[in-house]
């Protein structure tokens, strides 16, 4: 007479792992302090099911995950309002339970088919609260992860760009936690880089509101943010697709003299990041593929009246600045700025390039290769860099 004392185990199916966790997570509301023990016990099967979930898209390195089963399991994470749940649960879950949510997060979004992006398509909202969750210091770093998997998608990009949360990265990115900051930092500048018509978009019909903001980040007295934000400035402004965004930038009176007032920056990082918004790069369609024109604020051939005014009255300051400025080994540095009397007319300009000391060893090499030639506005264009 044989006895069963136990079951074979069975693994959950993915309905049923979906189900059994949305009972958890809900049960969660329905517990008070008084309960620790049933509270401990929800908790512990969200646990479960979340590193089951995982398994089941991921494997659990003795057998590769089943396509068919990770289908099923989109299919019914994105039911109803499973996600919504699981994402406002996500600041009272445990450290590995937040990290099983955010891994089954990205695998579910790369998934074929974009069911869980249609899902965030539809539920917009759960991207406002994901940024929220920044302010609290268990979840900022969890949350700034599914956001940035979220941001690999332009429509979802777009939505956060757009969105009124989107003002809350200009505070995050000067949070005291150094951890979180650079966090937030890193998804602001996700945002504003991945894509870049959706990045122009935003940027053309948000000009004004959007710099009045970043402006306050070139101001900030921390200098790390102010390190970043300069720099991030300088890759958004050069991507070919902002660039009537760049020319209404280097059109503005008060941006030159933001960047003339960092180029006097103590740092010379900062004052490196400051340069290289004064000096902008852009590629000549009419020339070879490989070769870059040198354009600069005063350089500009169409520059505004107080443009010219400006760089008139600190011309002799500029070119004293500029004769001592050096850049980081294995880079060029500006060393003149000439007539002087075409930067009243609104004229010509012409940029001398020096190579620094680190690389005369190969101007035999490099001479063959500087060769300039004269744009049709004056500009000089020049070959690119050795490496």
């Amino acid at each position: 007479m044989s006895f069963i004392f136990f079951k074979p185990f069975r693994p959950k199916s993915a309905a049923e792992l979906v189900k059994s966790t949305r009972d958890a997570l809900a049960a969660l509301d329905d517990k008070t302090v008084a309960d620790v023990r049933l509270l401990d016990k929800a908790l512990e099967e969200v646990d479960k099911n979340l590193l089951a979930m995982k398994h089941m898209i991921l494997g659990d390195g003795e057998a590769e995950p089943s396509p068919d089963l990770v289908v099923q399991l989109v299919a019914e994470v994105c039911k109803d309002d499973f996600l919504e749940i699981l994402i406002h649960k996500l600041p009272n879950l445990g450290w590995e339970a937040r990290k099983d949510t955010v891994q089954v997060w990205c695998i579910l979004l790369r998934q074929k088919g974009g069911l869980a992006v249609h899902c965030l398509e539809n539920h917009p909202e759960l991207l406002d609260f994901l940024i929220s969750c920044y302010q609290n210091k268990d979840t900022a770093l969890n949350c700034g992860v599914m956001l940035r998997e979220c941001s690999r998608f332009a429509s979802l990009a777009a939505y956060m760009l757009e969105s009124a949360s989107f003002e809350l990265f200009f505070k995050l990115v000067e949070l005291p936690n150094f951890d979180i900051a650079s966090d937030a930092f890193t998804t602001f500048k996700e945002l504003l880089t991945r894509h870049g018509s959706v990045v122009n978009n935003y940027l053309n019909s948000h000009y004004d509101q959007f710099f009045e903001l970043y402006e306050r980040l070139l101001s900030s007295s921390n200098y790390v943010t102010k390190r970043q934000s300069l720099k991030l400035l300088g890759d958004f402004l050069l991507d070919r697709s902002n660039t009537q965004v760049m020319l209404r930038y280097i059109s503005d009176k008060r941006n030159l003299l933001i960047v003339m007032t960092l180029l006097k920056d103590p740092s010379k990082s900062i004052q490196s990041s400051a340069f290289h918004i004064f000096k902008v790069r852009l590629v000549d369609q009419q020339m070879a593929s490989s070769l870059v024109l040198v354009q600069v604020f005063v350089a500009n051939p169409k520059k505004p009246a107080p443009i010219v005014h400006v760089l008139a009255k600190n011309r002799d300051r500029l070119l004293r600045f500029l004769d001592k400025f050096h850049l980081d080994k294995g880079t060029y540095i500006l060393t003149n700025l000439c007539c002087c009397s075409t930067i009243r007319a609104c004229g010509r300009v012409h940029v001398h390039l020096q190579r620094t000391s680190s690389l005369r060893k190969k101007r035999s090499c490099w001479s063959r290769r500087s060769r300039r030639w004269p744009h049709a506005d004056g500009v000089f264009i020049c070959a690119p860099h050795p490496h």
